[in-house]
């Protein structure tokens, strides 16, 4: 018997195509992904909660269940706009890192997105500059502010939750946004394309479990702010003064003034640089 049984996984294997072992690398790779974004995650146990359920739809169609298996058939039917629903953050966490892949984007960004011009650059350095100066300042008086450097991911629906600006940047429009008795100076400023876009947004907050307990509204809405886009977020504790920087879901803390500006450059300014390496190489290659 154990020969037959050999035979027929051998006579099975022979069947396997290419195509097969590609489909199903494909699909092993999509249940990898799909566990590593649960993972430590509050979605993890809802998906136990439905692996249990099918273990139970299974166990009722042999022992012939009618109405249980035939309930739970129904509840599957649906399964679809039921899983769409309740993994929503995490679906759409999912498809906004695919969206920010560095290889996506290489092929995608000349139709997603303008070529940076010097006049751009130069207004960005500026803007990094003028928070960097901000920043320092309200470190020493105290002032808590939150301002939010925009990169591909587009924030206009947190834009929305506030005011309009749209202004060149400047310490003193800084001070005015955050200074404690303005109406703006609770909410976070975003800045796009090197300018003050927007005052007094609203920033989602991280639901990570493993954040400091220490850390308040305002670091916990950069961290959430940082997890659900790619933007680079400046935050000055009001408490402690302390000048942190949220990137990716992590905290930089205890920033000088000098290495705020070198991280600021190396994250929003290396778009630039990897511009012109592009425009150095066409060159080379035309010449050759």
């Amino acid at each position: 018997m154990s020969v037959e049984f050999f035979e027929n996984i051998i006579s099975i294997l022979k069947t396997i195509q290419v195509r097969d072992v590609i489909d199903i690398l494909a699909i092993a790779l999509l249940i990898f992904g799909v566990l590593r974004l649960f993972r430590e995650t509050r979605a993890i146990q809802l998906l136990k909660g439905i692996l249990l359920m099918l273990l139970v739809y299974f166990i009722a169609s042999i022992a012939n269940l009618v109405m249980l298996s035939s309930l739970l058939r129904i509840f599957f039917e649906a399964s679809v706009v039921i899983i769409a629903i309740i993994f929503q953050p995490e679906i759409r966490k999912a498809l906004e890192q695919m969206g920010r892949n560095n290889t996506w984007r290489r092929y995608f960004s000349a139709f997603t997105k303008a070529k940076p011009g010097e006049e751009l650059e130069n207004s960005v350095k500026k803007a990094i500059v003028d928070a960097a100066d901000t920043s320092v300042l309200f470190s020493r008086s105290r002032t808590g502010a939150l301002i939010v450097f925009e990169r591909e991911t587009m924030l206009s629906d947190i834009a929305a939750t506030g005011t309009v600006l749209n202004a060149e940047t400047s310490v003193a429009l800084f001070g005015n946004v955050f200074f404690n008795k303005a109406p703006l100076h609770d909410g976070a400023s975003i800045i796009r394309n090197g300018k003050l876009y927007s005052a007094g947004c609203i920033l989602p907050l991280t639901d990570n479990p493993n954040v400091d307990i220490n850390l308040g509204t305002r670091h916990r809405a950069a961290l959430g702010m940082s997890e659900q886009s790619d933007a680079v977020v400046l935050v000055v504790s009001e408490e402690t003064g302390v000048v942190s920087l949220a990137v990716g879901g992590n905290l930089e803390r205890d920033l000088t003034r000098e290495a705020l500006i070198k991280k600021l450059n190396m994250y929003l300014l290396g778009q630039f640089d990897n511009a012109e390496k592009s425009k150095l190489f066409k060159r080379g290659r035309n010449k050759q």
